[in-house]
Order: structure tokens, then sequence, then C-alpha cells
């Protein structure tokens, strides 16, 4: 059989969504008797019949109903691959990062990564589910938790980040030595997950005492005089991973790589000199 084309999968996926040729015909801007000779034409080529047409309504048949998932499937792959093409030859390459994660991994691989490449060429893009970016091609590599679901990615460990809770400096709890999460959650201040913003906006939050957040420990050499990082109690280390799309042949993610398989300094230390390591057991699991 000879390959499909894009046209023939997006005119099936109109009339299996609407369930209607005239409403299908119109969302495409093409006219109806056209549309239905396509359909038809389509389930000659394979064989099977798609769609139960009666003179009152239109429905998929069981063999449409699985056409129709692997149609949008094929169409967000070639979506994708378009999306990657475009900004491999001419855009930044974009790394999906939950607030809060790997800041000094970040901040290292970024200034490394523009020395190699020139200015301009690494961009952060901050969303809660990193994974599911690259899938979109919202992303061409994401930086998560290895507890993360990475089904259709490639992955490579690159850090181990311990959680410290983002306070006040003139917070009650800031002179602790260390902190447990139950007493976290009695804060008012206290979110569970860090608010999908910038690392300078999350710091600012915290100093006005609008928000306490568990971060990795990487972050606390960021903070300045008006916010302190307490290690937390009963938590253990993140193991940290860059994961990008199976599919994806480009080079500039091989470069990363290289680059974060090498010494860095703000996260060779388990914890920065300003905090202190809790006891932790030795399991990998998101510490927020």
């Amino acid at each position: 059989m000879d390959r499909l084309e894009v046209r023939q999968l997006e005119y099936f996926i109109a009339v299996a969504e609407e369930l209607h040729f005239s409403r299908a015909a119109e969302r495409l801007g093409i006219a109806p008797p056209p549309l239905s000779r396509a359909i038809a034409q389509l389930e000659r080529r394979l064989g099977v019949t798609l769609f139960e047409r009666t003179s009152r309504r239109v429905d998929l048949t069981p063999a449409g109903k699985v056409f129709l998932t692997d149609a949008r499937k094929a169409l967000q792959a070639i979506d994708r691959a378009a999306q990657r093409a475009i900004h491999a030859a001419n855009g930044a390459l974009r790394i999906a990062v939950a607030p809060g994660m790997g800041s000094g991994l970040l901040r290292d691989l970024h200034r490394r990564y523009e020395t190699r490449h020139g200015h301009d060429t690494l961009r952060l893009v901050f969303t809660r589910d990193q994974a599911a970016a690259v899938r979109a091609g919202q992303a061409d590599v994401a930086l998560l938790c290895a507890t993360e679901d990475l089904r259709d990615l490639e992955s490579s460990d690159v850090a181990q980040e311990y959680p410290v809770a983002l306070l006040p400096a003139n917070h009650p709890l800031a002179e602790r030595p260390d902190i447990s999460l139950a007493r976290l959650r009695s804060d008012p201040a206290y979110v569970p997950e860090p608010p999908v913003t910038s690392l300078d906006e999350l710091i600012d939050r915290v100093a006005l005492g609008r928000l306490v957040v568990v971060v990795g420990h990487s972050v606390t050499d960021r903070l300045g005089s008006a916010v302190v990082g307490v290690p937390v109690t009963g938590l253990p280390p993140t193991d940290l991973l860059l994961a990008w799309s199976a599919e994806s042949r480009d080079r500039r993610i091989a470069s990363l790589l290289d680059l974060a398989h090498r010494p860095m300094r703000s996260v060779q230390a388990p914890v920065p000199r300003t905090v202190k390591a809790p006891a932790a057991p030795a399991a990998t699991a998101a510490a927020g």
C-alpha cells in the first residue's frame, strides 16, 4: 500500500471529531463533496470501513476508532519533527525545568553552553510537566527527577540535590539546623510545589513572607541576605536527569550532555556551605 498523505489524515480526523461531513468541510475550508470523496478514497485504500453513514448520523466503526488514535499520533509526530527541525536550525536549545529545580546545575550549564555556542543559544521553559513539554515539542530537553515517567524518552543522570526549605531570614524557624516537613506544612505561607515562575521571583516572594517552599539545595547560593535555606528532614535527595525524545537526533543535546557530565563547581558538594545536609535514606524520590 502506498504511504498515506498528511492531508488524508487531516480530513479523516476532522470528520471523526465532528461526526458530520458539512461541519468538517467548513472546518477544513473545503466543500462537502470533495471531502466525502476523499474519505471514500481513503477507505478504499485501506480496505476497511472507517465510518458508518446514515441519512441522520455519522459514526466511527471499530476500525475508525483505532485509526483515529493512530492518526492523531502520526500528525503530532509530524508537528514535533517540524518544530525540532526549525529550532535545531534557527532557535535556542530549550530546556524544560520546574521552578526551583537544579538551579546551580542550570546556571553552570547555561554559562558553559553559551560560552561554547554563543549568546542566547540556551533558553529555559518553566513548566510543571517537563516530560510532557518534550513530548509535545515545546522543549528539546528536560531537567527532571529520576522518578518521573520516562516513556518515549532517553535520559542521563546529571546531578543530585538535597531538599531545603526557603524561609524569610526573620522567620522563627530560620535559625534551626533543620526542619521537618510536618512543621513546614503548618506554616500558612507553605505551598507543596513552587509556583511556575523564575527563581528570582520565587526568592522575592519568600523574602516578602508570602511563600515558604521546598526546593533543591543548589538554589541557596542565589538567596542573598533576605532568604535562608534550611535542610528538610525526612526527605531523601533527588536524582536529576536530563531527558530528551528518543526520536531526536539533535546534536545540541549531545553537546549539553557533554557539558553536564563535566565537574561543576556549584553542584559538586552534596550541600552548599550555607546549609547542612540532613540524614536521609539512599533511595531516590522527588524532593519538591
